[in-house]
């Protein structure tokens, strides 16, 4: 049995002014920054056994000091990566909808089949995760994990894992918040949601 707990990274410079970042590497605002600080609160009395992140500086910065506070080294996995929104990076909903209004229509009605322009499909991104969980639940099988990626990458890995047809990962998920926490459990190959978007302040550690 182990305990994940998933973790947007904290807001950027680009999230501020809701752009899509996806393999962009942009940096944490200031802000961005404190929600890291409150991570790591919270994760000094969490029972952390390992603390994984995506590489980018946006993941990493908000992983740091919630490794630090448990006296972790985090580890880095290139599978942890946001998607590649292609076309769509740096750019706003409305800046797409004026450069390619048919695929962005095509995008919202179905997310999956009708990714962005030149961005990765999401069933592609969804296994990819599936496959770094499964790998540290084999390192750490009675572990509790702290792994901090990214919006979309987490919405479609939850998806996946809890057999919600990954298409609605937009409608049944429409939000995930920067510094929240989601919390799941895999045991013997099946997941269980635990808790979703709970701020890390008010979200009380495990009793081990």
């Amino acid at each position: 049995m182990t305990d994940f707990i998933l973790v947007r990274h904290g807001e950027t410079v680009w999230h501020a002014e809701n752009r899509y970042a996806g393999r962009t590497d942009v940096p944490l605002t200031d802000h961005g920054r404190e929600q890291a600080a409150t991570l790591a609160t919270w994760a000094a009395t969490a029972g952390l056994t390992a603390v994984w992140s995506s590489p980018l500086s946006r993941a990493r910065l908000t992983a740091a000091p919630a490794a630090g506070a448990c006296g972790l080294t985090p580890r880095i996995d290139e599978r942890l990566y946001e998607l590649d929104f292609g076309q769509g990076e740096g750019l706003t909903r409305d800046e797409m909808r004026r450069r390619f209004p048919e695929q962005l229509a095509a995008f919202l009605a179905d997310p999956v089949a009708h990714h962005l322009p030149d961005g990765e499909d999401p069933r592609h991104a969804a296994e990819r995760a599936a496959d770094c969980l499964a790998d540290i639940a084999r390192e750490q099988p009675h572990g509790r994990v702290l792994l901090v990626a990214h919006s979309t990458l987490v919405r479609v890995l939850l998806c996946h894992l809890l057999g919600i047809p990954l298409g609605d990962y937009r409608r049944v998920l429409p939000q995930l918040h920067n510094g929240a926490l989601t919390e799941i459990r895999i045991e013997h190959g099946q997941t269980a949601l635990l808790s979703f978007n709970a701020p890390a302040l008010t979200q009380a550690p495990a009793l081990h």
